[in-house]
């Protein structure tokens, strides 16, 4: 796994097909603060938790003026199907390379019952006009939504 950019760094650049059917990119976010939270597959229990949590958390982003985007690498076609399922109010991103996710640190090696795969590792970025504010590790999916949100109102 690549080094995790801390907090003070330059956010890593993306452009990203959205579950929403739009795309996504730095670019349309300079000068803005966001979430960006990276999650291991669409429609699996722990990412169903977490995303829908941010769901039921929007309108105190929205408060605060600061979109949040989930990042996976699944194929776009499947995170429109996730966010539609779940009636996900935000845009997924689809990461499909994931090489958002290596540019961010959080793609490498994982051990399930057992067995080795590479794939993502549940982390947490908020970006602050271009620059990493600050970065959650090792996230558990409930009641994450919440953390972000008691930081961001801080």
């Amino acid at each position: 796994m690549s080094t995790i950019p801390a907090a003070g760094h330059k956010a890593p650049e993306f452009n990203l097909e959205a579950s929403d059917g739009t795309t996504v990119s730095t670019d349309s976010l300079k000068g803005k603060k966001y979430v960006l939270y990276f999650y291991p597959k669409a429609d699996t229990p722990g990412c169903t938790k977490e995303t829908c949590g941010f769901r039921d958390a929007l309108a105190g982003y929205k408060d605060l003026g600061v979109p949040v985007f989930g990042i996976s690498p699944d194929p776009v076609k499947d995170v429109t199907k996730f966010a539609k399922k779940f009636d996900v109010n935000f845009p997924l991103l689809a990461d499909t390379d994931h090489a958002i996710a290596e540019a961010y640190g959080v793609w490498g090696e994982k051990v399930f019952a057992g067995n080795k795969y590479m794939g993502v590792s549940r982390t947490t970025f908020v970006i602050d006009d271009g620059k990493i504010a600050k970065v959650f590790e090792k996230v558990k999916p409930e009641g994450h939504d919440q953390e972000v949100l008691t930081y961001l109102k801080a």
